[in-house]
């Protein structure tokens, strides 16, 4: 294994070579630095994707500042290289490294990465395999990193199970110090390595798949996912932090340009909106937020750190953030005249929302994005989405008034029960819209349309249902494609052969580790990259493993089936989710959490938490 020393020799040879060296040499602002025979603990976090879009991730700066913290670990980072990074690195027999020491990730004790999406998966094993590491968990030693991963792709952890030694199922800002804990003891005591296996499946949140064992039914379906050793849990209940902690406020400012140069702080976390389709609002509960001297003195610190003119405001759903007009309020006058741009995303379509943002100096630059995900009721309802055709109207009318030139709009097609009927009120509510702005401001109106394809996800009410053919995805998208024209009118939409590849990899078993190994040795990686997206080698690699990838796409689950993910809680139940997945065929809407409990299961999980906690708010009804 070839010294920092003589990493950083060769890389002043092949960079030269490479687009965007930049995304290679570390040295930012604010990253930290230890010398590495001064801790006992070496942690590098990975997000298996490249640079540019790995620096922004407010998982791995929460992550990266906590660690650090710690005297005794020394917490660095890798990305994914890009392909003409990737081929000089072979050439040259390079093992991946880190940015801030050039350490080979070999060389660490722990690798901890971030999955937040099913695609990216093969990168990944790629990581690995660039690492000299065996990339399948059980040809590891104990001379080998152990490797964790956490992320909303961990909630259902089957299909990576064969690669990942233990999965962080929720959040992660406790768990990941119980880890680091964990393995400290186990190095000392010379112990074999499964006997850190059993450690790590004592801490709520640590899901080691190597202790499970799947069994299967004749007709392919799951029968269960039990412990092969007395002492794993039956049921893997995620971790909850009860009290959201100071945001990161050190974040890293690279040489190069990256898709995000901003400060993000997180406002609150969870939601109680109740959307069906969506999967950050089921496994987020319950709701916690930050008091608002917490969030304006993380954005000062963060200013005073960074340099930076991009204030990000983040949550599910800004808009029921309880303090939201004193947050504003402050942040307008205490910022005044800094020339800053704050973004607060997701917003309820209201006039509320439009007032919230004509408090925030500069946030006319961006646009006003929406998302009504739906154009008619029997969508909406089906959905859990209550807004009207009026509601939507009315705003982008309080918008283009109020000095907004440009409008964005996101919808889903391919929700369940979906008609072509539905699809095409999505053009007429899009033109009733532009419309609104061409009465108001003329021909500087614009209108982007964004359309995704719904992805049935595990862990909500929708985690029963078939995805949409890609014949029926294509028609729609044509509809839409014909439709969607005319002056001031942008359209954007998702690949269906991408959208497939997800709905398999979302609901898939602990079989289709196989197919994604497969399809890694076939050449598939940088699969959430239109350019790079292999879909015929992932069709391919089904094909040589036996596997029809329609089992887990166009399939819809009676309701007793035992999914791959039974076994991880969210502390959601299975009959609050079959509730609201019987609700949707009849279109029978659930109210907001806050204005009636609806029972999902998460107060009981939290109880313990809340008695240490007493003087936290918590937005639950019942706990009021």
């Amino acid at each position: 294994m070839p010294y920092p020393s003589e990493i950083r020799k060769q890389l002043r040879r092949i960079l030269p070579r490479v687009q965007k060296p930049g995304r290679y040499v570390g040295g930012e602002l604010n990253q930290v630095v230890k010398e590495w025979d001064s801790v006992e603990t070496h942690f590098s976090l990975i997000f298996p994707d490249i640079y540019d879009i790995g620096v922004p991730n407010l998982g791995i700066m929460i992550l990266y500042e906590i660690l650090n913290k710690r005297l005794d670990v020394s917490c660095e980072r890798a990305y994914l290289p890009w392909l003409d990074m990737e081929t000089e690195l072979r050439q040259a027999n390079i093992p991946l490294y880190s940015l801030e020491t050039y350490h080979p990730l070999r060389e660490f004790d722990i690798l901890g990465f971030t999955i937040p999406y099913e695609t990216l998966y093969t990168n990944v094993l790629n990581v690995l395999d660039l690492s000299g590491i065996p990339v399948k968990a059980a040809e590891r030693t104990a001379d080998f990193p152990l490797i964790i991963a956490g992320g909303h792709s961990a909630f259902n952890p089957e299909p990576m199970a064969e690669f990942i030694d233990a999965f962080i199922i929720g959040e992660g800002e406790e768990v990941i110090n119980d880890v680091v804990n964990v393995y400290q003891t186990w190095k000392k005591s010379g112990l074999e390595k499964v006997v850190l296996f059993l450690q790590l499946s004592q801490i709520q949140g640590v899901y080691v798949p190597s202790l499970y064992n799947p069994t299967y039914a004749e007709d392919g379906t799951l029968t269960a996912v039990t412990p092969n050793s007395p002492s794993a849990p039956k049921t893997i209940l995620k971790r909850i932090i009860p009290v959201l902690p100071d945001p990161p406020t050190h974040f890293f400012v690279p040489s190069i340009d990256v898709v995000q140069n901003r400060i993000a702080v997180e406002i609150m976390r969870g939601c109680t909106r109740g959307c069906r389709f969506c999967h950050a609002g089921m496994i987020n509960r319950p709701v916690r937020e930050r008091p608002v001297s917490q969030i304006v003195a993380g954005i000062e610190e963060a200013l005073a750190n960074t340099g930076y003119e991009e204030i990000a405001l983040l949550s599910l759903s800004s808009s029921d953030y309880t303090h939201i007009n004193e947050l504003v309020q402050e942040i307008s006058d205490k910022f005044v005249g800094k020339h800053l741009s704050i973004s607060l995303p997701s917003l309820r379509i209201e006039s509320f929302s439009v007032e919230l943002m004509e408090k925030l100096k500069g946030a006319r630059q961006g646009g006003f994005t929406l998302a009504p995900e739906a154009a008619t009721d029997t969508m909406r309802n089906c959905i859990n989405k209550p807004i009207t055709t009026d509601d939507l109207l009315t705003t982008a009318r309080e918008i283009y008034s109020r000095g907004w030139n440009t409008i964005k709009l996101y919808f889903m097609i391919g929700h369940p029960e979906e008609t072509i009927e539905d699809v095409e009120a999505i053009v007429k509510l899009c033109k009733q819209v532009i419309g609104e702005g061409h009465k108001i401001i003329g021909k500087k109106a614009n209108l982007h349309v964004g359309v995704s394809t719904f992805v049935p996800k595990p862990q909500t009410p929708f985690q029963w249902v078939a995805a949409d053919v890609q014949e029926s995805i294509y028609a729609k998208q044509k509809i839409l494609r014909d439709n969607l024209r005319g002056p001031g009118l942008k359209f954007t939409w998702s690949n269906p052969k991408e959208t497939i590849l997800e709905a398999a990899l979302s609901r898939g078993d602990r079989r289709l580790g196989k197919v994604i190994y497969t399809a890694w040795q076939m050449g598939a990686k940088f699969d959430a990259w239109q350019d790079q997206y292999q879909y015929n080698t992932w069709l391919a690699a089904f094909e040589a493993c036996g596997i029809d990838p329609n089992f887990y796409i166009a399939r819809t689950r009676p309701l007793d089936e035992v999914f791959p993910w039974d076994h991880i809680s969210t502390g959601v139940t299975r009959k609050y989710l079959e509730s609201e997945y019987k609700k949707s065929l009849t279109g029978e809407f659930t109210n907001d959490c806050r204005e009636d409990c609806n029972s999902c299961g998460i107060l009981p999980v939290f109880n313990d938490m809340r008695r240490e906690h007493p003087g936290q708010l918590w937005l639950c009804p019942e706990v009021k």
